[in-house]
């Protein structure tokens, strides 16, 4: 450009990059702007949060707020020790928060059944009913596992566990689950997917040895992605919920520690998850609650009467995704905090790869239940939920070795089975 002899063009040079400095300047400005917008916001989720919500949500602060619990002493580190201690010549330990939830609770003892070290951490909010988060944890005390009863944000016990444990893996199930409800208490999103997620990494990052970690993403993160099946490559940048939005949150805060302190971090994008034990809050749950009561259910389609569907993903299925996930999961390579190496990074589908129309969910509900829904028809609304989810699970069938083998009528009997047998001792207990 320099030998060009136009005065003209010149000139124009001059310009352009008078033009470009405008624009870099302008868009510094926008930077600091959005910047300091996004400051605000933590500012007021995490500094403000429990003034400003406690009013319209009475019970949100004991679920966002750290509770005072008790840990420590002989006989507490004793049972931390037992629960933690391998079994197994090739076993690990495994620290698995959100233990007492619904996947965290069958994945903790699929791997105390292999002989590995497994200790939970779970705060038994109550986003849904604590007493069925109650029975799962005597279920796993029976077998041996000890659920630790704290908050992942409280990172004075999270220390404290991993002094009294040296643990080579983490399986970070702990979160605020569900789509709507992000609308009703986005506070608590914010606390438990991001803050939550901060925390656990920060403790991780800085103990020695660094544990690896697999942690629970979602299927949600594709959001408003319309590539079908939904592929790891795919854009989720788009996302259609608070909720997914925080968890595709994770997944950047992930490469980030995983990029500075060398953490080994692999996470599991699960998709519509259901079976025996699973949450209150799920279609397949609530809509088998209200058919036995002759409630009437809401069915949603999509405009012009579209169809909506769901990759149903038996829990089965899930756990040997999640068991794959684990054991070729890769050492971490920081020490202290400090980075020796490049480490793994992973992202994976945990789908069925068959999506089914929640309508022919709902007539296999009625074939298992012997009892006709009431279906009200709506329009599905504008609240966080897609139309339909499907997962290329190619990478994770060649990575993991990851074959979901449960159909949609299977997986059902068998929840079904369980439902009934469940509540009715609940409702024998409460007689």
């Amino acid at each position: 450009m320099d030998t060009i002899a136009s005065t003209q063009g010149k000139f124009k040079m001059e310009k352009s990059s008078y033009m470009h400095r405008s624009r870099l300047h302008s868009s510094i400005a926008k930077l600091t702007f959005w910047s300091f917008v996004f400051i605000c916001i933590i500012y007021i989720f995490f500094l403000r949060a429990p003034s400003s919500y406690s009013a319209s949500v009475p019970t949100d602060l004991s679920r966002r707020s750290l509770r005072t619990y008790n840990y420590g002493g002989a006989t507490w580190e004793k049972r931390v020790r037992s629960s933690a201690r391998i079994r197994s010549p090739n076993g690990v330990s495994v620290l698995v928060t959100g233990a007492a939830g619904f996947v965290g609770t069958h994945v903790s003892a699929a791997l105390k059944r292999r002989g590995d070290g497994v200790l939970g951490l779970d705060n038994f909010n109550d986003y849904y009913d604590p007493s069925l988060k109650r029975a799962r944890q005597a279920l796993l005390e029976r077998s041996g596992v000890f659920i630790v009863e704290g908050d992942i944000n409280d990172a004075a016990l999270l220390r404290k566990l991993f002094e009294v444990v040296p643990f080579t893996h983490v399986m970070h199930l702990a979160a605020q689950a569900g789509v709507r409800y992000a609308m009703q208490n986005p506070g608590s999103y914010v606390h438990s997917n991001i803050a939550g997620f901060v925390n656990l990494l920060e403790i991780c990052k800085s103990v020695n040895p660094q544990p690896s970690i697999v942690w629970a993403s979602s299927s949600s993160v594709y959001g408003l992605n319309t590539n079908v099946p939904f592929s790891e490559r795919d854009r989720t940048d788009q996302p259609a919920s608070l909720y997914a939005a925080t968890k595709k949150a994770g997944e950047e805060i992930a490469h980030t520690y995983n990029h500075i302190y060398g953490l080994s971090l692999t996470g599991l994008r699960f998709f519509t998850v259901y079976g025996p034990w699973g949450r209150p809050d799920m279609a397949y749950f609530f809509f088998t609650k209200d058919i036995l009561k002759g409630k009437s259910i809401s069915i949603f389609e999509a405009a012009n009467h579209g169809t909506v569907a769901r990759d149903f993903t038996y829990i089965d299925d899930i756990v040997r995704g999640c068991l794959g996930a684990l054991d070729t999961a890769e050492k971490s390579t920081g020490s202290g905090g400090k980075k020796s190496g490049p480490a793994q990074l992973r992202v994976f589908n945990l789908g069925n790869t068959s999506p089914v129309p929640v309508s022919d969910l709902v007539t296999i509900l009625e074939r298992l239940l012997k009892v006709k829904a009431k279906r009200n028809i709506m329009k599905l609304p504008r609240n966080g939920d897609v139309q339909f989810t499907h997962a290329n699970i190619s990478y994770a069938q060649r990575e993991l070795g990851y074959k979901p083998i449960t159909d949609l009528q299977s997986g059902l009997k068998k929840f079904v089975r369980w439902y009934l047998n469940y509540y009715s001792v609940v409702k024998k207990s409460a007689e």
